[in-house]
């Protein structure tokens, strides 16, 4: 299922989706953060430098809130119109 751009639409669907990403994102950052703290343990019991998995997460939390960013330009938008 291909997603529709912000602009195609109704209100209702972007405030929903908006809605949606935003506990995404919360979910995304507390992942991110009990990632980090598993990185750290892990380094400072074994000496194993594993922060690979890491800059993956936030590329997750970076598509996201550039989503979030466009669906909340387009309801302003229209709450202007």
């Amino acid at each position: 299922m291909k997603t529709k751009k912000p602009s195609e639409m109704s209100i209702e669907e972007l405030l929903k989706m908006q809605k949606t990403i935003k506990t995404t994102i919360k979910i995304l950052v507390i992942l991110a953060i009990l990632l980090l703290i598993i990185i750290v343990i892990v380094f400072l019991e074994k000496g194993l430098l594993s922060l690979m998995a890491f800059p993956f997460s936030m590329a997750f939390l970076i598509i996201n809130s550039n989503l979030l960013k466009e669906i909340q330009q387009e309801i302003a938008i229209r709450n202007l119109e």
